[in-house]
């Protein structure tokens, strides 16, 4: 048991280090060559950097450092070391790693450089790491006024990226608009995964037939719900099930066999985990608590 809590340990560090690696190529490839600015500390870092001739990373850690002191005293030692180790490679990174820009024009830069520091910060996400940014901001702006992080973040960014409309110009604060979106969504995919399953809820007349049938039939387990038609007044059961992406077709048929007048709603599952998907990892509690936004184009 030790032995697996301690590489589990280890391997959430490793990737920790390594996104936060990715990020920050993710920055000196594209965004920082290129002027793109796309909210959180690295965006303001840029533009201080082009104003000032200051290294971007140490703008990093000097924003970043004082923000997790002042949010450690306000809001409690939960952000742990692994926020101190996102903080301080990614810091390390963008200053040391010699690579020069891959291209000039805004568009790819703006593209790819949204794709690959979303995919960094998403693997920081995954290891329940941070890399501090205006996720501590915001943490402290929604302590101390009365709004909530959602909030905060919002008007982090967005100061960051009208900063860098007025320092360099309109369009490039319309890229980094482009880049922040594109970043995020990367994040979302790379925590939550790509849409591999389906899940159904069926309004029918016979649901004990279909259920039956996508039990023994598809051998998929089924919910009944218990719920109320609001125009008709009717007491019915609603089944609930969810089937991979393959088995979609199969389900729809059957339900139609059994009840052509059936109502069927179908929506993506990003992650299902138990019996007949994917098994539950159980991690070790930890003393860092990740932040919902992070590094690159996100919010570091």
């Amino acid at each position: 048991m030790r032995q697996n809590l301690l590489w589990d340990i280890l391997r959430d560090y490793t990737q920790i280090i390594v996104g936060a690696v990715i990020t920050a190529l993710g920055l000196n490839l594209f965004l920082i060559p290129n002027r793109i600015a796309a909210g959180g500390v690295s965006g303001l870092a840029t533009v201080i950097h082009f104003l000032f001739g200051i290294p971007v990373g140490v703008m990093m850690l000097v924003f970043n450092v004082p923000l997790f002191v002042l949010s450690t005293r306000a809001l409690g030692p939960h952000f742990g070391v692994r926020t101190l180790v996102g903080m301080g490679v990614l810091s390390m990174a963008v200053d040391l790693l010699p690579v020069p820009a891959l291209t000039s024009d805004l568009l790819l830069a703006t593209v790819y450089g949204g794709l690959v520091t979303g995919l960094g910060m998403g693997l920081v996400f995954r290891a329940q790491g941070t890399t501090g940014g205006t996720d501590l901001a915001a943490s402290l702006l929604s302590h101390y006024l009365p709004i909530s992080v959602g909030q905060a973040l919002l008007a982090t960014d967005f100061f960051v990226i009208t900063l860098a409309g007025i320092v360099f110009n309109a369009e490039l604060a319309m890229y980094a608009l482009l880049t922040l979106f594109l970043s995020s969504r990367v994040v979302d995919i790379v925590q939550e995964g790509l849409g591999y399953a389906r899940a159904a809820m069926i309004v029918t007349n016979k649901p004990d037939q279909v259920a039956q049938a996508i039990l023994y039939k598809m051998e998929r387990g089924v919910t009944a719900l218990q719920a109320r038609g609001m125009y008709s007044g009717e007491q019915r059961e609603v089944l609930y099930s969810v089937v991979s992406r393959p088995e979609l077709a199969r389900l729809k048929e059957i339900v139609h066999d059994l009840d052509p007048r059936a109502f069927i709603i179908i929506h993506e599952v990003h992650e299902v985990l138990g019996e007949g998907f994917k098994e539950p990892k159980v991690r070790p509690p930890v003393s860092g608590k990740a932040g919902a936004r992070g590094g690159g184009g996100n919010s570091s």
